[in-house]
């Protein structure tokens, strides 16, 4: 690799190509429109992986990448999502004797650790035994490691990778674990409520009028102070966050999920205090500095809540900042080829499907209402949605990938094959 590009300050180059990547999805959506490296004729060793960028659409099924590149990209365009150059699918089947569909809990627990495990625990086996965790695992290689997210930064995809927990409910001790034990260099998202004691409200008041169930409610005493004694910086908003040092770094934006998740209608709101792109954006500047590689997790989790409640119009405005999300870490990846990116979701949520506008066709009413119609980008046509369930579902969902070893996720795989590709770059070597 050239060395200037490789020892780059990644920053308004990349942030500008990142722009043009989002800008190629919506103004020029044409199949094979990639925001790829350009490609040499000259024979060149393949880079070894030194980063993984690995991004969960909680809840993201095939459906939903479809409605989605519909209504941003058109009715012949491309996701950036869609056009990493490698593709498979995954399974979900979690290993849990009361369930055949996933929850995200056991879902990442299979990524994070190579193992299945029963709903609700977090990166423990059958038997509540503690697992292995990549993140852990990329620490003790040397290499830094982040999570960014729109829930909260201890919700269950992100803690299955920095944490061990029978019970995913227990955020408080999530984060407890993030400081003592696994220690991300970057933690961005939401979910203040849980690193305070109860009665000890933070940046965020408790009972805010858009939802008065929230509110500090941690068991393990101040958790930010603790970070902050531990090194971390401190952010609770966007201001403070662009502004925020090199180093490590803890950013809270919300009491707990960074927006309403209710019926359309009915109070629910997607507009972050951050976006998820420029969390992800902030996560790369910082970790890049580690010349042995980090290992970066970023999810989207809008499109899993609020396809709980079957609501259309949300799930496709958070699949768009996850698009976003994804243009940062494909403009990120095309400059530094050393880096692993891989696309994927943890399950289906809503038995969504694409359907044409037939009003004699109407499914049902309640979980299986229609939805729409919504627009398509470019065009006069439209489509709807339609639920069939407000839960998740066993479908297959796909994969994308792009840089070192993402050709071995061709194919079909169990979730656990995450783990198997992504040890590869993260795990210690002896």
């Amino acid at each position: 690799m050239n060395r200037n590009v490789r020892g780059m300050r990644w920053g308004a180059p990349v942030a500008a190509a990142s722009a043009a990547v989002v800008a190629t999805m919506v103004l020029n959506p044409t199949p094979g429109a990639s925001a790829s490296a350009p490609q040499s004729t000259a024979k060149a060793k393949a880079p070894t992986a030194k980063n993984v960028i690995f991004i969960n659409g909680d809840g993201m099924g095939a459906a939903a990448r479809e409605a989605a590149r519909l209504h941003l990209a058109g009715l012949q365009g491309q996701l950036t999502m869609d056009r990493l150059p490698v593709s498979g699918q995954l399974t979900t089947t979690p290993d849990d004797p009361k369930a055949v569909v996933t929850d995200s809990a056991a879902a990442a627990t299979a990524w994070a650790t190579g193992e299945k495990t029963y709903n609700g625990a977090i990166s423990v086996d059958t038997d509540g035994n503690p697992l292995p965790t990549l993140g852990a695992q990329a620490k003790a290689a040397g290499k830094s490691t982040g999570l960014v997210t729109t829930a909260q930064v201890t919700d269950a995809s992100p803690a299955a990778f920095f944490a061990n927990t029978a019970d995913r409910g227990k955020q408080d001790e999530i984060a407890r674990q993030y400081l003592d034990v696994s220690k991300p260099d970057v933690i961005l998202g939401g979910g203040e409520d849980w690193w305070l004691p109860a009665g000890t409200a933070g940046a965020f008041p408790d009972k805010p009028a858009e939802d008065t169930s929230e509110g500090s409610r941690g068991t393990k005493g101040n958790l930010i102070a603790k970070a902050q004694r531990s090194g971390y910086k401190y952010v609770t908003s966007a201001k403070d966050l662009n502004k925020a040092p090199e180093g490590k770094l803890l950013g809270l934006f919300s009491n707990e999920e960074m927006f309403q998740q209710r019926p359309e209608g009915q109070g629910d709101v997607y507009d972050p205090a951050v976006d998820l792109a420029t969390m992800t954006s902030k996560a790369l500047k910082t970790l890049d500095k580690n010349k042995k590689g980090f290992f970066l997790m970023v999810e989207e989790e809008g499109v899993d809540e609020f396809a709980h409640n079957d609501n259309g119009t949300r799930v496709l405005q958070s699949m768009q900042q996850l698009e976003k999300a994804v243009a940062v870490a494909r403009a990120y990846q095309a400059t530094h080829p050393d880096t692993l990116l891989v696309v994927t979701g943890d399950h289906e949520t809503g038995g969504l499907a694409v359907e044409e506008n037939d009003t004699a066709d109407e499914s049902g009413s309640g979980v299986s209402v229609e939805d729409g119609p919504f627009t398509i980008h470019g065009s006069d046509r439209t489509f709807t949605i339609d639920w069939t369930t407000s839960g998740h579902t066993s479908v297959d969902v796909p994969v994308t990938a792009a840089g070192p070893l993402a050709s071995r996720f061709t194919g079909k795989h169990a979730n656990t094959y995450v783990h198997d590709v992504l040890s590869q770059v993260l795990a210690p070597r002896h």
